[in-house]
């Protein structure tokens, strides 16, 4: 690295462990607010294209696998452990100088392991979100989910900004 520090100092592994830990309380809270609040499957309006409404997910993505019998809830449990434990060594192995990755990751982590704690728990995932447009509904999702996204996509546009990066160019401090 050259003299050039990064515009902000925040990104130290701990900084990132404490993120996934405040992703993990908030999804933790909202679903613990939205099972006691809520009745299950029955939307209570926000707005014009937002809903509470809880739903119980028993598979993935999208609800992928939902009513597969059972055997996906112990699958996703591997794969998220699996998943969690690779993106900790990543996290762990990182420069400080990339702190977009690091943000990533501890976004990702912090909201595999929300809904993680779920599947071992409930042996499902608590989604409560509700996006809609004239009559055409997102699936439900949490802060878990938003987490996620917002990290991969954060993965994403740190690749595409390396992949940018011209030889030699050190105007964002990180090295190449």
């Amino acid at each position: 690295m050259t003299g050039q520090q990064p515009m902000f100092r925040f990104h130290s592994l701990l900084t990132w462990v404490l993120l996934a830990g405040i992703i993990i309380m908030a999804d933790a809270w909202t679903k613990q607010w939205a099972v006691d609040t809520l009745v299950l499957y029955r939307p209570l309006e926000v707005n014009g294209w937002l809903n509470w409404t809880l739903a119980y997910n028993y598979g993935a993505a999208f609800s992928f696998l939902n009513d597969a019998g059972g055997w996906q809830r112990w699958f996703f449990i591997v794969l998220a452990v699996g998943v969690t434990g690779f993106l900790l060594v990543w996290l762990f192995r990182l420069h400080r100088s990339e702190w977009r990755v690091g943000l990533a990751l501890g976004l990702v982590i912090g909201g595999a392991i929300g809904n993680l704690i779920d599947r071992i728990s409930l042996g499902y995932v608590v989604d409560f979100i509700d996006v809609h447009y004239a009559g055409h509904h997102w699936p439900a999702f949490n802060i878990a989910d938003s987490a996620i996204t917002c990290g991969i996509a954060l993965l994403l546009l740190d690749t595409l900004l390396v992949s940018m990066k011209k030889p030699g160019d050190k105007s964002t401090g990180e090295q190449v």
